[in-house]
């Protein structure tokens, strides 16, 4: 921790060898469980006759209780949970305070914001978070190429640049996602703000995907991989 109290950008970026595709797989799972259940939970609420706020608020703890599951059994909690916890009761506390159901309906804008900071703060690191979330999936696959990562980013400032590059993508789109979600938030009907950012979600993700692949070509990555089929161009 930094003297703040506020984590550092690289104090909560995994190691690579600890970010396997089985616990990226977790992740993925935890994270459809703390975006679908909430917003379901909502709508049957609403449909029985809760008020927005009322119904929005308790949907709001499902997290809470995935993150205490997660402590019961892993004692741990990471860096990100946290953050996402401390946004979620501040959400909903002014929320409670000024009896606006819009305020709980952004704390989902404001976490995504946070999480486009993040990929920003971690270009000063040792690794940008672009490359630590890639490394799990795309190291060693034969398709993709072989070449040793660790090695290439020591001897490589193509292959630096562009995940530095890659993870300027993925906070600019966070950040934009978290534009849309919080003016979403504010200008359309509560009710169907819940059902329209779940969508968005997904939307992000794979305008994320086709950027980045798109650039990872133009770029010059798989050739710097190894990947036979790109030397072949």
């Amino acid at each position: 921790m930094s003297g703040t109290g506020a984590p550092a950008a690289d104090e909560i970026q995994a190691p690579p060898s600890t970010v396997t595709p089985q616990r990226l797989r977790g992740q993925l799972a935890e994270l459809v469980f703390d975006i679908g259940v909430p917003i379901a939970l909502y709508y049957v609420l609403h449909a029985a006759g809760l008020s927005n706020l009322l119904a929005l608020t308790i949907s709001a703890v499902v997290p809470v209780i995935s993150v205490s599951f997660k402590f019961a059994f892993q004692r741990r909690l990471d860096t990100v949970a946290i953050v996402v916890l401390a946004t979620i009761a501040v959400a909903v506390c002014l929320a409670v305070t000024v009896h606006s159901p819009r305020l709980v309906l952004a704390r989902d804008g404001f976490i995504t914001g946070l999480w486009g900071l993040w990929f920003i703060a971690t270009l000063w690191t040792r690794r940008p978070a672009a490359f630590t979330f890639a490394r799990p999936l795309m190291e060693g696959r034969r398709l993709l190429g072989t070449q040793p990562w660790d090695g290439l980013w020591e001897t490589s400032a193509d292959f630096r640049r562009i995940w530095r590059v890659s993870t300027l993508i993925w906070a600019a789109a966070l950040l934009a996602d978290a534009v849309i979600r919080v003016v979403m938030s504010f200008t359309l009907p509560v009710d169907v703000v819940p059902g329209i950012g779940g969508a968005l979600w997904p939307v992000t993700l794979v305008v994320i995907q086709v950027v980045t692949n798109i650039y990872y070509n133009l770029a010059g990555l798989y050739r710097i991989l190894g990947a036979r089929w790109a030397m072949r161009r």
